[in-house]
């Protein structure tokens, strides 16, 4: 304790660190006591009483029974209560909690009220099954049950609410019904939630005493487990109470520390990322020979788009087969909603969705054939790149050889086929990109959806993945959707660019058009320009902030409208410019910040709109410009483009 209190520079304050003491000496005094009084020379002979065998054999096997159940029933349960939005859940987990705090006699006087002769259905078990519970084995299995597979549904609730979804929802878009999600995806992932939560259950249903007695009676060799043995031996012999109470004692410190404190686990998704192994990065796709399991798109299929979406986006889209779109918009514009929507993954929206000639609306989200990549992969850290790519071709019913032969073929075509055997925390950030957009390819969908695929990856990385996405979305035979935030992306990897705002589609062009004359501010400001709204007036356009902008060809008067002007025509002035300029204002420095080979100064004004100037180093050193300095700015008319909205 000294040694922590100097490590992080504090000693604990006495008013705390005395109680917390005392705590730790309450809690120890009694397993002490056990310790001390137990007799250490007849401790095997205890132990090895044909009695005391007798009941940890049944205690063992009562205990296994209960564990058993708790998995085949406490494991769908969790799974419900962290993954199912439904009336009552409150009730639901504090009904599952009950049992932990309840007195365990009280829930004995409750089985046997419910599963007695004389209960709520023991007559029906008894008179249609021939079943009697109580005064049976099968009745300690069910008071065990009982009590501890609350300690189940918990750990593991605990563990999937700490499973981010997306790994769920990616397996269900590469084709994998719930029922395959949930068992090759999401209980490997939470498998440690899940290891604590049977050992915690198996310790419980171990040491249970106060519902068996009530419910099941203290029969010896039928009901009489090794807490109850126990309950006996303090009466007859209290050294060999003692020294069965010290096994039962040394079971459940087993169990903890083999735990090592975690009650919850830990997903799979929170381990630390290794660094992969030094190296250069993953080298450009080379072609390979084709496969025939691994057709290319354009040979499987050609499926055109047309979805209708509702809800919070809303807008109509159609595409050809082969056609690539740019999702662009500020945050919160709807372009992940516009996604999920396509994938029937949100309530927030919804598609009337067809793929070439097929209606997929009323289908669940594995059988849309619509893959999904997310920002980050979300490949699954349980499985090989090998595994993950060919995860959708096993979800659909292709065997085992010929999906990773598939996979493998995928993988070669993107440059990481020599990277099959590694995990994804053994792969860099533009590996693991690669591996996901093979695993997505693979699965042969007919709309591929990326969400902003490239964001996480370093330019360098980021221009061989763009490189290779560009060269097989060449080949592929459905529509893809890119949301980006990256104007390159935009115009080198779309054939359109669809512009969202607050859910709706302000526009819909080729890269070029929306370059020219973007229909948004937040667009034009993504591509590098000053980006003004106002509305057309005779004296020219009127700022929603105040001023006004002349320029050539404008609107006609009342016509809302967007000012776009590239800040390398923003020419900047110490003093106030004479000659042509038909906009002039004056400003001050906000802030200098280097763009390549030169500055971009952000200058505000009480006449206008804040605005972006490009200049040269040379010029700022010239004009002495510095934070807080006043300057003059000047727009030529003929350099601003007015796009009526």
């Amino acid at each position: 304790m000294k040694r922590a209190a100097r490590a992080s520079g504090t000693r604990p304050p006495l008013a705390l660190a005395l109680p917390a003491l005392l705590a730790v000496a309450f809690l120890t005094l009694p397993l002490l006591g056990i310790l001390v009084r137990t007799e250490w020379g007849e401790l095997v002979d205890h132990l090895r009483s044909p009695g005391t065998v007798q009941a940890l054999k049944l205690s063992l096997l009562v205990s296994f029974w209960a564990l058993g159940l708790s998995l085949l029933l406490g494991v769908p349960l969790a799974w419900l209560l962290a993954r199912v939005p439904f009336p009552g859940k409150a009730l639901v987990r504090s009904l599952v909690l009950l049992p932990m705090v309840l007195p365990p006699t009280v829930g004995g006087v409750a089985l046997l009220l419910a599963f007695g002769r004389r209960g709520l259905l023991g007559p029906w078990l008894d008179r249609t099954l021939g079943i009697t519970l109580p005064f049976h084995t099968s009745g300690a299995v069910v008071a065990a049950t009982f009590v501890a597979m609350p300690f189940l549904v918990i750990s593991l609730e605990g563990a999937l609410g700490g499973l981010r979804p997306r790994y769920e929802e990616t397996a269900a878009s590469l084709g994998a019904s719930p029922v395959r999600v949930f068992f090759t995806v999401t209980l490997p992932m939470v498998a440690p939630g899940l290891v604590a939560g049977a050992a915690l259950t198996w310790a419980r249903a171990l040491g249970e005493f106060g519902a068996t007695i009530t419910f099941a009676g203290n029969l010896p060799g039928t009901t009489q487990t090794l807490p109850l043995q126990v309950y006996l031996l303090l009466q007859e012999e209290p050294e060999a109470a003692t020294s069965v109470s010290l096994l039962l004692l040394a079971i459940a410190m087993g169990v903890l520390i083999a735990l090592r404190g975690r009650w919850t686990g830990t997903p799979s998704d929170r381990r630390p990322r290794p660094t992969p192994e030094a190296g250069p990065e993953d080298p450009p796709a080379v072609p390979v020979p084709k496969d025939p399991s691994a057709p290319a798109a354009s040979e499987a299929g050609r499926w055109a788009l047309h979805a209708e979406v509702t809800g919070f986006t809303r807008l109509t889209l159609d595409a050809d087969p082969g056609t690539t779109i740019a999702v662009v918009g500020p945050n919160g514009a709807g372009k992940t909603t516009l996604l999920r929507a396509l994938l029937g993954l949100t309530p927030r929206a919804h598609a009337d969705l067809r793929l070439g000639d097929e209606d997929v609306t009323a289908l669940p989200p594995h059988r849309r054939h619509v893959a999904w990549v997310p920002q980050d992969g979300a490949l699954f850290p349980h499985l090989s790149a090998l595994a993950n790519t060919a995860y959708g071709l096993r979800a659909q019913g292709v065997p085992r050889a010929e999906a990773r032969r598939a996979a493998r073929t995928w993988l070669d075509r993107l440059g990481v086929g020599h990277l099959a055997h590694r995990r994804p925390t053994q792969l860099s950030g533009g590996q693991a990109q690669r591996v996901a957009l093979a695993r997505a390819l693979a699965a042969r969908p007919r709309l591929l959806v990326l969400d902003e695929p490239l964001a996480a990856l370093d330019q360098t990385t980021r221009a061989h993945v763009r490189h290779t996405l560009r060269t097989h979305l060449g080949a592929f035979g459905g529509v893809c959707l890119i949301v980006t935030h990256d104007p390159v992306e935009a115009v080198s990897l779309a054939d359109r660019v669809l512009v969202l705002d607050e859910g709706l589609a302000l526009q819909d062009a080729a890269p070029a058009e929306v370059t020219r004359h973007p229909r948004s501010p937040w667009v034009a400001r993504m591509l590098g320009r000053n980006a003004w709204p106002g509305t057309a007036t005779p004296e020219g356009l009127a700022f929603e902030g105040g001023g006004t902008l002349v320029a050539t060809d404008p609107p006609p008067p009342g016509t809302p409208a967007l000012a776009i002007v590239a800040p390398e025509a923003v020419s900047v002035h110490r003093e106030k410019p004479a000659g042509s300029p038909r906009n002039v204002w004056p400003g001050a420095v906000r802030e200098i910040v280097a763009s390549g080979s030169r500055l971009r100064v952000l200058i505000t004004s009480d006449r206008a709109p804040e605005l972006v100037a490009e200049i040269t180093p040379q010029s700022a050193a010239e004009l002495g410009l510095a934070e807080g300095v006043s300057v003059w700015t000047s727009v030529k008319a003929t350099e601003a483009t007015i796009v009526p909205l």
